[in-house]
């Protein structure tokens, strides 16, 4: 019951709160949001673990068999 009386509330309120965060940003248009430059760098970085990790897992699949004795 709980749920539902929150979710009610928040479905109740959530125009206010976007009203309220739309003026703030009105007022303030420069109040740390995240940069361009930091979301690029973040993707480069993903991507950059995810073909290291890509090459791992190609490198032990092709020599796996080599690789059991050690």
């Amino acid at each position: 019951m709980k749920h539902t009386a929150a979710r009610t509330y928040r479905a109740v309120h959530w125009p206010t709160r976007l009203q309220e965060r739309l003026e703030e940003a009105t007022r303030r248009p420069d109040r740390g949001d995240i940069s361009i430059t930091t979301v690029i760098i973040w993707v480069a970085a993903v991507t950059g673990a995810a073909l290291i990790a890509g090459t791992i897992i190609v490198v032990v699949t092709k020599y796996n068999g080599k690789l059991t004795g050690l």
